[in-house]
């Protein structure tokens, strides 16, 4: 029974789990980083420190997470897949398990869209939204409607932008010669392939989509599909104290339930959080909480040579691109008002499990 759903306007379970990531109270940190694969989010857990054990959940929507620490702060890492609905997923559903602040940092592969080799990477500080017109008629070519639509900048957080890039900086291994590109424009697009000027056998009349986005946006420089929502997302959250529904109605199906992986217990935390209070003492936090942020984006594929990066540039890029961003993440200050409870949380560190913590 208690993977019954119990409201239909925001669905959990009846043991308090959000829909498509399986997750509740305790189980996601205040700082998180997000990308695209399970493999790569297990490849950077790999940096977390051994206690507590890091916690991984996968739910049957594919979404993985994987929450530990690093350097004694709590991070998690959750694989979304692609796309603006799992970004939404994403952004969503882990707000709603959160008490205080939530920093974000996405790290994925892109397409280059200037004279940079693959390899680089780039922290763009702003996104716009490059989305099909279905008013646009596809089949014949004649509208008055143009083919693709564009959307206003939205910014990148600042301080995680900048804390990125000085993160990659230091980090960086002597080996590794590619760029780090910031200050730029990234594009995120609703499809892999028509939104982003890709040519198949489909009528997309998006033959020049790509010289019309850099007339448009001189410093436009990277092409994928995720960045731009959570920065919206994040920029217009604005919270509000409430009340949880706890008496809704069950619906009449089940939930998919998660998997969880049995080196760690789940989280014993039952309360639905109130995001625009305190996690001790449940008080208005005054300034309200905020999502910030930012994303670092590893050039996989350049569109203006045609290269594709080789399977050994990606590991080498990826290692060094995800202990920057924990190195990042762990790196901005959160006021501890400001932080998710860790009693019965994932994280919580018991007993003489604190002899272990490694120092920062």
């Amino acid at each position: 029974m208690k993977n019954r759903i119990v409201d239909a306007n925001f669905p959990r379970t009846l043991d308090q789990r959000v829909y498509h990531l399986g997750l509740r109270a305790g189980e996601v940190a205040n700082r998180i980083v997000t990308l695209g694969t399970p493999s790569r989010a297990h490849g950077i857990a790999s940096y977390l420190d051994p206690t507590p054990t890091p916690f991984t959940l996968t739910s049957e929507r594919g979404f993985t997470t994987i929450t530990g620490r690093y350097k004694g702060v709590p991070v998690s890492i959750i694989s979304i897949g692609m796309g603006y609905p799992n970004a939404d997923f994403f952004v969503r559903e882990v707000r709603e398990c959160l008490n205080g602040d939530m920093v974000v940092v996405r790290l994925g592969s892109c397409g280059g869209l200037i004279d940079v080799p693959v390899g680089t990477v780039i922290v763009p500080n702003a996104s716009i939204a490059v989305t099909r017109n279905y008013d646009f008629d596809f089949v014949t070519g004649k509208s008055d409607e143009p083919p693709y639509r564009t959307s206003k900048p939205v910014l990148a957080d600042s301080i995680v932008h900048d804390a990125l890039v000085n993160a990659l900086n230091r980090t960086r291994p002597s080996s590794i010669t590619t760029p780090i590109v910031d200050q730029t424009l990234n594009a995120s697009a609703d499809s892999f392939y028509s939104s982003q000027g890709r040519q198949t056998s489909f009528p997309d009349h998006n033959a020049d989509l790509i010289d019309h986005l850099m007339s448009e946006h001189k410093d436009l420089a990277t092409f994928e599909m995720e960045t731009f929502h959570i920065l919206h997302l994040a920029s217009c959250w604005r919270p509000e104290a409430h009340e949880a529904n706890q008496n809704a109605p069950p619906l009449s199906r089940d939930a998919t339930a998660p998997s969880i992986y049995p080196a760690h217990p789940p989280s014993t935390q039952s309360d639905i959080p109130d995001v625009a209070t305190s996690a001790v003492g449940h008080k208005p936090l005054r300034p309200p909480p905020r999502i910030r942020a930012a994303a670092a984006q590893m050039v996989f594929a350049s569109r203006t040579s045609q290269d594709f990066i080789s399977p050994q540039e990606v590991a080498s890029i990826e290692a060094w691109t995800g202990r920057a961003v924990l190195e990042a993440l762990v790196g901005l200050v959160i006021e501890p008002d400001r932080l998710h409870e860790e009693k019965g949380s994932v994280w919580e560190i018991k007993g003489d499990d604190r002899d272990n913590i490694i120092p920062r």
